[in-house]
């Protein structure tokens, strides 16, 4: 199955010049939040694949105008072409805005989730606008990965992580990394992989 991830930035490679067989082939998109509701109702339409979202710490306009032909992923898990999917939007906590949580808050949105894991037997992808506690975070209280994250990671181990809200031109952007029988991958702008 062939996966486009997209994240934080609108790619004007995808928008502005869109190709279409560029982007054949593809079963699913999946957002991992900041992007404009526009951009992923464009995506799900041009690309005629079902997408999932959860929200970043920019999608206050999600609350009133949540992007059309996409579905959000927030708080569950789904399951596509038998892959079960995880996901759990949000930041941290930095200035009191919608979608920002402190560590102790997510704790209690995953204890609430871990029901849901168990009864789907796990979960293969987990999909996080914030990165897990150092694996591709950064130092800044914007950036800090959660630590609730890596023991999801540790626990479950699900075959792949997918986040963005670290950009990969910023200090510590890494696109992949391999994180003991998981690969997280970011999805700044976009990137294509198969599961």
């Amino acid at each position: 199955m062939k996966i486009l991830v997209v994240s934080d930035r609108e790619s004007s490679y995808i928008w502005d010049h869109f190709d279409k067989k560029r982007f054949e082939g593809i079963d699913l998109i999946i957002s991992c939040g900041d992007l404009k509701a526009e951009y992923l109702s464009f995506l799900v339409t041009m690309i005629n694949a079902p997408l999932f979202y959860v929200h970043g710490n920019h999608d206050r306009s999600y609350i009133n105008n949540p992007p059309e032909g996409c579905t959000c992923i927030d708080d569950k898990i789904v399951v596509f072409n038998g892959i079960r999917i995880l996901g759990i939007g949000g930041s941290p906590l930095y200035n009191g805005k919608e979608f920002q949580y402190t560590e102790k808050q997510m704790e209690k949105r995953v204890q609430r989730l871990i029901p849901k894991i168990w009864w789907y037997g796990g979960f293969d992808i987990l999909v996080t606008h914030t990165p897990a506690f150092g694996l591709g975070d950064a130092p800044d209280v914007v950036h800090t990965g959660f630590r609730v994250f890596r023991k999801l990671l540790d626990k479950y181990k699900p075959k792949y992580f997918l986040h963005g809200h670290q950009h990969l031109n910023y200090a510590n952007g890494t696109r992949i990394i391999n994180y003991n029988e998981t690969t997280i991958i970011n999805g700044y702008r976009y990137h294509i992989f198969d599961y």
